[in-house]
Parts: C-alpha cells; structure tokens; sequence
C-alpha cells in the first residue's frame, strides 16, 4: 500500500466545518506543515482539539476557528501564545471548551474506543465544571460513587507529525514522548500524519526499537513526506524548538501595529 500524499494536495482532503484534532503539545512536534497548508486555504469554520501551541495560534489569528476543545495553549519556554489571547480576549473564538489535561486526555480516550464517554474524577469541585455546563455527572452503578463523565471526542481528521513513516502509513517517533499523537490517530475518521522521511518498513526497525512504532497503519491515511515539518516546535532527535524564530514570532503577535503581523505572515507564512 502506498498511502503517500503531497503536502499541497492536503488540503484537498479537508472541509470548512470539520472537527480538526491537532496532535504534538504545546511548541513540541506540531504538524506546522500542514497547519500552514490551512492558513493558505479558504478553509475555516473548524473545530479544533488540541494540546495548542502555536498551531492554534496561527488558526486563531487567521480566524479559522469557530470551536476549540482545549487542555492548554503554551509556546513552553514562553508561557503564552499572543495571537490565542488576543483572540480569546477580543471574541475571536466563538465556542470553547477548557479541560484539565487529563480530563482531555480520557476524552480522547473515549474517542479512540468508541465511547461516548469516560468517567474521570478530575473535575470534581473544580471551576472546570463551571466553565464547562455542559458537562455531566454520572453514578458508578457499583458504589454510588460519582464521576465526571467527560464525553468523547471523536474527530473527522487528525493532523500529527511523527519522525519516520513507510509508505503504508506506519509511524515512528524517536524523541522523549508520543504526546498522544497515537489517540488522535485512534480518534479520527481519517488521519494525515506528515513525517521528516519516508523509509522503507524495514528501516523502521533496523536501528530502533518496534515500541517506537507509535501509529500502526490501520489508522493512518495519507502520509506526507515534510522535512522540517514541525519548525519551528521541536521534533527531538531531529532537531530542537527554533527559540530564536518563536521569539520573532511572539514579537509580531503581540505587536499593536497590523503591519508588523502583516510583514511576518507574508515572509514566513
């Protein structure tokens, strides 16, 4: 099977409206490459699920988000993404729902299975409920014992960047986390997972072990060869987060003069 795809063709496989999941967290392995293919779309009304970083940012600036479903939007050694909080603060995301992490992560867990819910006690007590009405409780019909009963998130694209694929769609991280890029995959009606290099199958063992192989193929189905796809989050062993580019930039995001914006989007985006 050849599932490869050309990083201009991804957005062919994409519609206004769709529910998006965004794998990576935070400024670490995000598919920038195909964030970008996006921005450069008629594509928007999305519904995005992330562990944001700047891939939020940039959707959100661009206004392409009409819901997101969120744990946390970081750049990580800078605390804040400026293009999500200017867009949280001005209105600029019609519809949120803010998680606690975990209670994130059991919704995706409930998404990879199938279920329309996970019981999690995360929550409880918490002004993530407030936040959140529409959250539910429910009973343990064992011990009475009540849980939040946080419901599945099931996505119609994933979008994840991995180290190695082969052509069939087998992925392979080699940094320090998978940063659950698996569960969206799981998640997902369709997933695109962009890679720094296509090998063949028997590369993505011969010099790693087979736990690395995060994302088996049945749940893959376009696989986008990006070299440097995730600049300028990091993608370890690879290469690190571009500290100097991420400063560029939070400089133009934050700067009161659309200009500066302007003159960024036009040379890097």
């Amino acid at each position: 099977m050849d599932k490869t795809l050309a990083l201009t063709e991804v957005t062919s496989q994409l519609e206004s409206g769709m529910t998006i999941g965004i794998g990576g967290w935070g400024s670490r392995r995000k598919p920038m490459a195909l964030v970008k293919e996006i921005l450069r779309s008629d594509i928007t009304d999305l519904t995005v699920v992330a562990f944001g970083g700047p891939d939020v940012g940039l959707l959100a600036r661009a206004g392409k988000i009409r819901k997101l479903v969120y744990g946390f939007v970081s750049l990580d050694s800078i605390p804040l993404d400026p293009n999500f909080t200017r867009a949280r603060e001005r209105g600029g995301i019609p519809e949120t729902s803010e998680y606690d992490e975990g209670m994130f992560v059991a919704g995706l867990r409930a998404g990879a299975n199938r279920l329309s819910f996970q019981p999690i006690r995360a929550g409880l007590g918490s002004d993530v409920m407030a936040m959140n009405p529409d959250l539910k409780t429910v009973k343990s019909p064992y011990d009475e014992e009540e849980y939040v009963a946080v419901p599945g998130l099931r996505l119609d694209v994933s979008l994840i960047h991995l180290n190695r694929a082969d052509a069939a769609g087998n992925g392979q991280y080699l940094g320090p986390d998978p940063y659950f890029d698996d569960l969206f995959a799981m998640a997902a009606d369709r997933t695109i997972m962009s890679v720094e290099q296509i090998v063949s199958t028997d590369d993505l063992t011969a010099k790693a072990p087979p736990q690395s192989l995060l994302v088996p193929r049945i749940f893959v189905n376009h696989v986008v060869e990006a070299p440097g796809g995730a600049h300028f989050t990091s993608c370890e062993p690879d290469y690190g987060r571009d500290e100097d580019f991420q400063k560029t930039y939070v400089a133009a995001a934050k700067s009161d003069a659309d200009s500066d914006w302007t003159e960024f989007e036009e040379r890097y985006l």
